[in-house]
């Protein structure tokens, strides 16, 4: 079984200024991770592997500094990876996103699965899995909790939705993007980390795709435009109720309907 995940380095602070002109995160000189929700996608994938045989590859679209989640990827059990890099992708949406994400794999080659995580960080929109599936033609699921069988070129799934947990059968080739604290992901090896070279990762840009539209990509190919964005504001101030249960209950009520929150 040939696989693929998509993951995605996001900013490892909460403390993250905005650029109030595009709107977009400002991500230079802030520490980044790996996306969390990507860390079970990967585990499920290594999991698969382990279990039916084939290889895992990655994938990610970012700045050049992205290339960490790869390697990280690769220190987990996946066999390469590969870096989408163009100023041109830059300001993305969800769809722009996905657009790239799908012509990068169409680069990649031919997969039999596609796995992400559920939604990342950063954005949380939980939509760039669906739109990449859609792009590449292929059926996807959501919200997976766990990969239950293979057989007879189909997966057997076990999948949340808003009001039910349900067992789904889907043919290969497919994506599915899974649910979080499904599985418990592997800690990269040390070892491998030492011996990594430079083979296991490729960058492609603008100038590798297929489609050499610049209006495809970034923000001349985003559908939303972000009108306004801004960081919460910090609250510090608190009050102590004191008193019996029932003087501190009907404080607290009386404060939370005088704020309108009842």
């Amino acid at each position: 079984m040939k696989i693929l995940t998509c993951i995605k380095q996001v900013p490892g602070s909460n403390n993250v200024e905005v650029d109030p002109v595009t709107g977009v995160l400002k991500r230079s000189g802030v520490s980044s991770k790996i996306n969390p929700y990507d860390l079970y996608a990967i585990e499920a994938a290594l999991a698969l592997k382990e279990q039916f045989g084939g290889s895992v590859d990655t994938i990610t679209m970012g700045p050049p500094q992205a290339k960490a989640v790869i390697e990280e990827a690769v220190c987990m059990g996946a066999r390469q990876g590969t870096v989408l890099s163009d100023r041109k992708f830059a300001g993305a949406d969800v769809l722009a996103t996905a657009y790239t994400l799908a012509q990068g794999i169409r680069k990649c080659g031919q997969y039999d699965l596609i796995i992400c995580g559920k939604q990342t960080t950063d954005g949380d929109t939980a939509q760039v899995g669906a739109e990449v599936a859609e792009y590449l033609g292929i059926p996807n699921v959501a919200n997976v909790l766990s990969v239950d069988g293979y057989r007879d070129g189909k997966l057997q799934l076990t999948v949340s939705l808003d009001e039910a947990v349900i067992c789904e059968e889907i043919a290969l080739p497919c994506l599915i993007s899974m649910d979080s604290d499904v599985n418990t992901p592997r800690l990269p090896s040390y070892k491998v980390k030492r011996t990594l070279t430079d083979d296991v990762i490729r960058f492609l840009s603008f100038a590798d795709f297929e489609d050499q539209n610049p209006d495809h990509y970034g923000l001349s190919g985003s559908a939303t435009q972000v009108e306004r964005i801004f960081p919460p504001e910090k609250v510090s101030e608190k009050q102590t109720v004191t008193g019996d249960a029932e003087t501190q209950a009907q404080t607290l009520f009386s404060l939370l309907k005088q704020r309108k929150m009842l």
